[in-house]
């Protein structure tokens, strides 16, 4: 057995680690091993939740979803009829809306409420001018009522 011991010394002299490297990494072994596993730090391989992350090309990220199609749908107004009822629509037939004629219509996108605004008509075509962006915070207002 006196070989082998040889041996370790010589690939610990080798790798330029002493006694004092070795020990001091047992104890630090030793530690970590009687800490409870709730008082362990966690090794900094992934990045922190608490950190805010620095976009590193937000024009790249950008670039990524501007060809995706989205849905708009303008909304004239809404009612609620029976089956009854709309079995009987025919053509000619009249539905009333709960929107008055002047107001603002409702622009969704993907179903989500965007915008209002107003019909106009270009080269023959209905379309849409926007009057009002619905801003992030009073479409979470809106979901709450």
């Amino acid at each position: 057995m006196a070989d082998s011991d040889e041996t370790d010394d010589l690939v610990m002299e080798d790798a330029g680690i002493g006694d004092d490297d070795w020990a001091a990494a047992m104890a630090e072994q030793a530690l970590a091993e009687s800490t409870p596993a709730s008082q362990a730090q966690a090794a900094n391989i992934f990045p922190s939740f608490d950190q805010t992350p620095r976009p590193s090309a937000p024009t790249q990220d950008l670039d990524m979803i501007l060809d995706i199609p989205v849905q708009i749908s303008v909304e004239l107004g809404r009612t609620r009829i029976t089956i009854r009822n709309l079995l009987q629509l025919a053509h000619g037939s009249i539905v009333e809306l709960d929107a008055l004629a002047g107001e603002p219509l409702n622009v969704f996108v993907n179903g989500t409420l965007i915008a209002q605004g107003e019909v106009v008509v270009v080269n023959d075509k209905f379309g849409i001018r926007l009057t009002d962006i619905i801003t992030p915070s009073e479409r979470a207002r809106r979901l709450g009522h």
